[in-house]
């Protein structure tokens, strides 16, 4: 069920996307009853993450918004990251929804 989406964030801006969920045929999964959560890692091995605020913004569209303040994004270096979404079931069952790559691009402003 997981999908592949790298994803691009600016150091020291606000970052925000949304993703649908969608099921073999394209149509999108219902996450009524659902919880979400998103990490950023350096690596899959690395002790250290940073959390996106993952929230479920369109239930029944399968809609799941993650964002990073500028805060966070200050705080990430420059380079490739790796990234993944799980959804957890109100019975606990737990599923990747999508990962990828992530390419933090430096800033200059600051």
């Amino acid at each position: 069920m997981s999908s592949i989406s790298n994803i691009f964030i600016d150091q020291g801006a606000t970052f925000t996307t949304t993703v649908t969920v969608s099921d073999a045929n394209g149509d999108a999964v219902s996450l009524v009853g659902y919880s979400v959560a998103a990490q950023i890692r350096k690596s899959f091995l690395s002790s250290t993450s940073t959390a996106f605020t993952a929230s479920i913004s369109n239930a029944s569209a399968g809609e799941i918004t993650i964002s990073l303040t500028d805060s966070q994004t200050t705080s990430l270096e420059s380079g490739r990251y790796v990234y993944d979404v799980l959804i957890t079931a109100s019975g606990g069952a737990k599923t990747r929804v999508v990962e990828g790559q992530v390419t933090v691009n430096p800033s200059v402003t600051r």
